[in-house]
């Protein structure tokens, strides 16, 4: 089976009835009315524009993601913010995912498990990347949050609990029930304690110690951690197994192992446009307007369909130049821009660079994810093809035993 046939296969798996409506808009136009859903974008140009005015699509109104996340994380998180109170907290926020810093911080709390990935692979052990990916994910941000060290098996927690709250998310999931949000809070609390902890504590080698440097009061603390847990985890645990799978069935592996300085973050670029960490983004109309020619008005509301937005531009294609319009769409536009960017970007280098340092690799094993929001592989197992161990293993179950599904992203960051 061909990449666009495994990516397919995992859209439909996870979204049987969803996938194919979503793709059945694109066909009708670049922008298009559905009653009880809102108003449709499908085209990355009007996307641009609508991310890019943030006075007039907003994050804070009726049907947009504040109605989602702030009965669960407060009224001050970024993704539920607009005008200056948002652009003062972001130039705060901003300040703690330097380029420098992330890659510092992904370097130290993943060397371990890093080193243990390489090493079975060198020894011609199999790999499941779904499996590997949620204990690094929930390790990074575990480490964000101000969580103290602990074993595989607490980060793999750490990740189903987010995943537990972003499952309760649908397409047309507009509002947390009250019972979705006790759930939620059940979670999201004791986290907040650890990271109410960690600023108190301000060390400013953590990231909760830096907010308080920064001027950020606890609630606001509490309130990002709460964001980033939510936000931090999914996008890179759900990307680097597609990435690996996206390189492998173009027969890529090998020319980005050979030259990983030139063409990674070209590959990781290309994966995300392909793939679409958040395949669907919402705004509220605050004021009268057109959008491609359909007037829309207060009230409205906006869903961008960043799935079909990125996907007008073809399959898998390491060589194909993106435009202006479509650049890193997926992480947002303008004032919503994400902020953890840098980290996600640095997470996944750290671990694609360790995988391809393994090649010549072969997949051994994968299955599609069911009853996820962001779709995914259940299980994705790859051991290295010039290991001297390699015969023999593929049979193994894989780093840590199957794993679950893995969760989605039910937003843009910020």
């Amino acid at each position: 089976m061909s990449g666009v046939d495994w990516e397919r296969r995992l859209y439909l798996t996870a979204h049987p009835f969803a996938y194919p409506l979503l793709r059945g808009l694109a066909r009708r136009g670049p922008i298009v009315r559905v009653p009880r859903l809102g108003v449709v974008v499908n085209d990355a140009r009007l996307a641009r524009e609508v991310l890019m005015d943030g006075e007039t699509f907003r994050k804070d109104g009726p049907g947009s993601p504040g109605d989602l996340w702030t009965p669960i994380l407060g009224p001050s998180v970024l993704l539920n913010m607009e005008g200056e109170g948002h652009r003062a907290l972001r130039r705060r926020l901003t300040e703690l995912f330097t380029p420098s810093y992330v890659d510092a911080l992904c370097a130290r709390v993943l060397a371990e498990p890093l080193g243990r990935m390489a090493d079975r692979l060198a020894r011609g052990g199999v790999v499941d990347l779904v499996d590997t990916m949620r204990v690094m994910a929930g390790t990074v941000i575990g480490e964000v949050i101000g969580l103290e060290a602990g074993t595989e098996d607490d980060y793999r927690h750490l990740f189903e609990q987010g995943e537990e709250i972003v499952s309760m998310v649908s397409l047309r999931t507009r509002r947390f029930s009250p019972a979705q949000v006790v759930r939620a809070r059940a979670v999201l609390d004791p986290l907040g304690d650890i990271a109410a902890k960690a600023y108190a504590a301000g060390d400013e080698s953590t990231v909760m110690g830096r907010m308080r440097a920064l001027g950020l009061s606890e609630a606001e603390a509490r309130g990002a951690a709460g964001a980033f847990f939510l936000t931090g985890t999914e996008t890179v645990a759900t990307l680097v197994p597609r990435l690996i799978a996206l390189l492998s069935d173009a027969g890529l592996l090998g020319r980005v192992a050979a030259d990983p300085d030139g063409l990674l973050d070209r590959a990781i670029d290309e994966a995300m446009r392909v793939t679409t960490p958040t395949p669907v983004m919402l705004r509220s109309v605050h004021r009268g307007v057109e959008i491609g020619g359909v007037a829309v008005g207060p009230g409205d509301r906006v869903l961008i369909a960043t799935y079909n937005c990125c996907r007008a531009y073809g399959p898998f294609d390491l060589d194909r130049p993106h435009p202006s319009e479509l650049r890193r769409l997926w992480f947002g536009a303008g004032p919503h821009f994400c902020i953890g960017y840098p980290l996600a970007m640095a997470e996944t280098r750290a671990v694609v660079r360790t995988v391809l340092a393994a090649a010549p690799l072969e997949i051994t094993r994968r299955e599609a994810a069911r009853g996820v929001l962001i779709p995914t592989y259940r299980r994705l197992v790859v051991r290295s093809a010039g290991s001297a161990g390699s015969a023999g293993s593929a049979g193994s179950a894989g780093s840590a035993g199957p794993a679950r599904s893995a969760g989605g992203s039910a937003k843009e960051a910020v």
